[in-house]
């Protein structure tokens, strides 16, 4: 066998099909798209709303306004209870974002933090986060922490 010898597989190699070539090729005049109709012409069909008598895509969606629907520049909170720094710092810590996401405790990082009072809380802890509610900052203070708000 020889360079020369190599052939392709029969039947893996299949010519492509000119179409609209004339009707002595087979595929001439409409070039097997048919006579008439949306795919018979160059550029049809793909409109958002003609969807062959289903509900166009867009009227399916409900419209976002009133009640029941989210605003859509509200603030996500990572949420955080007093009985959840307790299990996890050390009296006199410093509580802030950066140290409450090494310990795994936030579900996104990049949101502000909130500070809630469920629980009770034993030790002095140094809190320093975006927003704290007045139930944890009174069980904070009882305790001899401080509460400090971040910008």
């Amino acid at each position: 066998m020889k360079l020369h010898d190599l052939n392709p597989n029969p039947g893996s190699k299949k010519n492509r099909k000119r179409v609209g070539r004339g009707i002595s090729a087979g595929q001439g005049k409409t070039a097997g798209r048919g006579t008439k109709g949306e795919g018979s012409r160059s550029g049809q069909g793909g409109h958002i709303y003609r969807q062959g008598g289903n509900l166009p895509f867009f009227r399916r969606l409900p419209f976002i306004r009133g009640e029941g629907f989210s605003p859509l520049n509200t603030v996500e909170y990572n949420e955080i209870n007093l009985d959840q720094l307790t299990s996890v710092f050390k009296e006199k810590a410093e509580v802030t974002p950066e140290a409450l996401a090494g310990t795994n405790l936030l579900r996104d990082p990049r949101n502000p933090v909130v500070i809630l009072g469920r629980g009770e809380i034993t030790i002095p802890l140094k809190v320093r986060v975006h927003r704290v509610s007045s139930g944890a900052k009174k069980k904070i203070e009882a305790a001899g922490g401080s509460v400090e708000p971040l910008e």
